[in-house]
């Protein structure tokens, strides 16, 4: 990730050293291997004390002892990609199938669009939505929810950013600046008439696309930008996860956490922060929850409660499923937001030439915040209006939603009755760009 007067991307330790980098993912890939004739084992043993004709399967010892290894089975499985699971929406109280289908794509990213198959035509045209998802750690359909809540007023776009650990070292590395780049490919093949929605992480890149859009007069520049919970600023009310990054620096991260890819894995060396580290610090920070969710799911397994069963394998079903990121992006990432605050400090540059949002003009801008926020503090996404001084003030929005923290701010129920409707009343103002955007924040 190229960023101006750093350099281009921070060496790897050990940069050229298999031997000292790899052991790490490798005894990772043993591990898991190791478990596989213990796992066929539990599962013959779950189906035995689940068969009806098993008279132990209808005691609490047999449903214990199936209980138990569900759970083994779910603590020791590797979760692949999710599917979205979205075959069709409601669009003016009418069911409209969904296809799913790339428009776009690139080695490390897809453009993914929810084509909805009408009938007939809309007698107008909706709002062209492109939804960037956060590169950090999970896939995009962790924002499933977030599509599902946009589909009956838009057409919908999103990323589809790629598992670093299937893409071949022949396609070359992946850096702030190609995430930069993608963005703006992406608003290109749109065509222009296009929202675009950053959800947490993506925040700086966008800010940094629509800028460098607007200083070269883009014609494709999007309508309006909506930053929701991003960490524009993390010199405001710095969480946890700020703090981190800023005591250890750079260094740390590079030495501790990243490591190159083993076989037999398509992306074989290539240098990541890998999903199953990234994974063990999601849960260690809530640890407690984790744990006490994980015996409430063998309580509900022994009294056959299918529907509180059903709900903790969807939530962990996602939230396990992770994916490697590329080192140089995720170095970068750290170094550029959490360690140096390039962009708030006006020292954020893409291939040599400094973002200046100040230079964004005729994009309208729209930033969400969770009043509990732990990840992005309150006021690091509404720092983005000082930067952007030549918007007008009647084409901003800033709103802070109560209640919810930083996962509420873009999916769940207050995001689909209280944050979706003011985005959607936000983008169709911004499509008029004498409208006053005011009441967005009502």
């Amino acid at each position: 990730m190229p960023i101006g007067e750093f350099g281009g991307a921070p060496p790897l330790a050990t940069e050229g050293s298999p031997v000292l980098t790899t052991p790490m993912y490798w005894m990772y890939e043993m591990a898991h291997a190791s478990l596989n004739p213990a796992r066929a084992v539990t599962d013959a043993t779950k189906i035995l004390f689940q068969n009806p004709m098993n008279p132990w399967a209808h005691t609490e010892v047999g449903k214990s002892v199936a209980a138990a290894c569900e759970l083994f089975e779910r603590t020791t499985r590797r979760y692949g990609k999710p599917e979205w699971g979205i075959d069709d929406t409601e669009v003016n109280g009418i069911r409209v199938p969904v296809e799913i289908r790339p428009v776009w794509e690139k080695p490390f990213c897809k453009l993914l669009y929810f084509d909805r198959k009408f009938t007939r035509p809309l007698r107008s045209p909706q709002p062209r939505v492109l939804i960037v998802a956060p590169m950090s750690g999970h896939y995009a359909t962790l924002l499933r929810g977030t599509v599902e809540a946009f589909l009956p007023a838009h057409e919908v776009y999103i990323t589809d950013w790629a598992d670093a650990r299937m893409v071949p070292l022949s396609e070359g590395r992946f850096d702030l600046d190609d995430y930069i780049d993608y963005v703006i490919e992406m608003l290109h093949v749109l065509g222009g008439n296009t929202h675009v929605m950053a959800v947490c992480q993506p925040s700086v890149p966008v800010v940094a696309a629509v800028s460098i859009m607007e200083a070269r007069r883009d014609p494709f520049v999007p309508t309006s930008m909506t930053l929701m919970g991003g960490p524009i600023d993390t010199r405001r009310n710095p969480t946890a996860v700020n703090k981190v990054a800023q005591e250890r620096g750079i260094d740390w991260f590079r030495n501790t956490v990243i490591t190159k890819v083993p076989f037999p894995h398509p992306g074989m060396m290539r240098d990541v922060y890998p999903g199953f580290l990234q994974l063990n610090g999601f849960i260690s920070m809530n640890l407690d929850r984790h744990m006490d969710a994980h015996k409430r799911l063998f309580a509900n397994l022994v009294k056959g409660d299918g529907d509180l069963v059903d709900k903790h394998r969807d939530f962990y079903d996602e939230y396990l499923a992770v994916m490697d990121l590329p080192a140089e992006y995720y170095l970068q990432t750290v170094d550029t937001v959490f360690v140096k605050h390039a962009l708030p400090k006006g020292e954020m540059t893409h291939r040599g030439t400094r973002v200046d949002p100040s230079k964004i003009t005729r994009v309208a801008l729209m930033t969400v915040e969770g009043e509990k926020d732990d990840i992005s503090g309150l006021g690091q996404t509404e720092a983005t209006h000082g930067l952007c001084s030549s918007i007008p003030d009647h084409r901003r929005v800033h709103y802070v939603q109560k209640g919810v923290g930083h996962y509420g701010v873009f999916n769940g129920s207050r995001f689909k009755s209280e944050i979706m409707p003011r985005i959607h009343d936000f983008m169709v103002s911004a499509a008029n760009p004498k409208a006053a955007l005011a009441l967005a924040a009502e």
